[in-house]
């Protein structure tokens, strides 16, 4: 039979061992992330570079006024649109990485709880007589902390779905907007 403050030890021990790992997995999730949006803007400079020489190149090549403001108006439209689809995109990329780092959080949190009510339990059953209010007292306030974990969770999900969705309608009301600007242009 192992004593209370050996139990106790262990479960510090593995606690520490979680927290490095969360750590960890934070940082490889935040890395992913990171990497997504490094290639997003590399490509997408590499691509502007690209239509911007070409853009130049017709612009330069334009005979007379009318000309070049029609190739500079009909190049206006695709860049817009490209910069749409890159804030999509971008978006895209901040809601996954938040999502799994929700997720990778959540995971630690149960299994540090599911710990915590076990050391609990194995700790009540060589407590002394009388201690029972005290370990129905450091239970209950477990229990209130994961409901408000629970609530912050589902408030802070609702508020990354709510900016998601303002942001999608967002860059579709200006999407459209654009589309309307430009064909009466033309």
């Amino acid at each position: 039979m192992t004593t209370f403050t050996e139990q106790f030890s262990a479960a510090t021990k593995a606690n520490v061992e979680a927290q490095i790992a969360l750590f960890n997995q934070f940082a490889h999730k935040t890395f992913e992330g990171v990497e997504k949006l490094i290639d997003l803007n590399l490509k997408a400079t590499k691509s502007s570079l690209e239509e911007g020489q070409d853009a130049a190149h017709k612009l330069l090549s334009a005979k007379d006024a009318q000309e070049f403001f029609s190739l500079s108006s009909a190049h206006t439209q695709p860049a817009v649109e490209k910069s749409l689809a890159y804030g999509r995109h971008l978006a895209g990329i901040f809601s996954s990485t938040q999502a799994e780092l929700t997720k990778t959080a959540e995971v630690q949190i149960a299994e540090a709880n599911r710990k915590v009510i076990s050391l609990i339990d194995e700790a009540s059953k060589n407590a002394p007589a009388g201690s029972e209010s005290a370990i129905s007292l450091v239970k209950s306030t477990i229990g209130n902390f994961n409901a408000g974990y629970e609530q912050f969770s589902k408030t802070a999900k609702q508020a990354a779905e709510a900016l998601e969705s303002n942001v999608s309608s967002a860059v579709e009301q200006l999407s459209q907007a654009t589309v309307k600007a430009t064909s009466r242009k033309k």
